[in-house]
């Protein structure tokens, strides 16, 4: 190492590396010589007093104070573990709560067909899931998880909630093609339930956008045919079994022609939620059969 040469003209100046150094053994020695020696007992201790002790004072502070800091670093460890862990716990529950929920609103769904069920006792039926659909809103066209090894046949009506939802359009080994009375080409001849009126009921997505599809061709001469009247199924459909519930009259309105009533009518299915259907495993030929 090179040895500091002071030049003529210039300060000398002690590097702080070194000066630092040289505190750091002055503070050691004089808490030594205070703690070890009596050098500032008697006249000295005043300046003791107002020299070594304040350094003793300050190393101390400088200690407690990094005694709590390394205190504190040990809660803040502890305090992160634990709220990894409470958000571990955090996320199990909010799963196992999502399950829940799912697991009821699947035994209301359920319960709901169940008691579709036994609406319509009189027809066999099998329950079946839905595993695809067509883009938009609403189930108009699907797809269920049962097929023609199942059972299932083309033109099998199919229900859920509390009516009727279609009927079977294509069939697969195991799978089966829906499609649902709110779509734009679908047409169900119906009935009023407490006057027996013919009447067809038409899909149509768009106005299902407001709940409620269109039906036409209404003969009500007896003028008996009131909103709120339950629309069903009719015997002479050549598509869908008779009696099966389709919807509720909302509006009427009289025909230019004066002989005929259209209007809307909301469906008994909500055609936004759906997951299970139930499918009669009976045909409409095979009963006039």
């Amino acid at each position: 190492m090179s040895p500091i040469v002071k030049r003529k003209g210039e300060k000398f100046t002690l590097p702080g590396k070194y000066l630092l150094f040289i505190l750091t053994i002055l503070c050691t020695g004089m808490v030594l010589l205070t703690f070890n020696t009596t050098v500032f007992s008697g006249p000295l201790s005043a300046v003791a007093g107002y020299t070594v002790v304040p350094f003793e004072e300050g190393i101390s502070s400088v200690g407690s104070w990094l005694a709590n800091r390394s205190e504190e670093l040990v809660q803040i460890r502890d305090l992160i573990a634990e709220n990894e862990n409470l958000k571990q716990q955090v996320d199990e529950l909010t799963i196992e709560n999502t399950r829940l929920q799912q697991d009821r609103y699947e035994l209301t769904n359920l319960r709901e067909l169940y008691s579709l069920d036994a609406q319509y006792d009189e027809y066999q039926k099998t329950g079946a899931r839905i595993i695809a659909r067509d883009s938009g809103n609403w189930f108009y066209s699907f797809v269920i998880n049962k097929g023609a090894k199942d059972g299932i046949a083309v033109d099998m009506n199919v229900m859920a909630g509390s009516g009727l939802v279609g009927r079977i359009v294509d069939v697969g080994p195991n799978w089966s093609k829906v499609k649902a009375i709110i779509a734009d080409d679908s047409n169900v001849s119906a009935m009023v339930l407490s006057s027996s009126d013919n009447m067809i009921v038409s899909g149509n997505l768009k106005l299902y956008a407001s709940g409620v599809i269109e039906f036409g061709q209404l003969v009500d001469s007896d003028n008996v045919v009131v909103e709120g009247d339950k629309i069903v199924t009719s015997n002479i459909s050549d598509k869908y079994l008779p009696g099966i519930l389709v919807g509720y009259i909302s509006t009427i309105n009289q025909d230019a022609n004066n002989l005929t009533k259209s209007g809307y009518v909301t469906p008994a299915v909500d055609f936004e939620h759906l997951e299970e259907v139930l499918v009669i495993m009976q045909l409409k030929q095979s009963i006039e059969d």
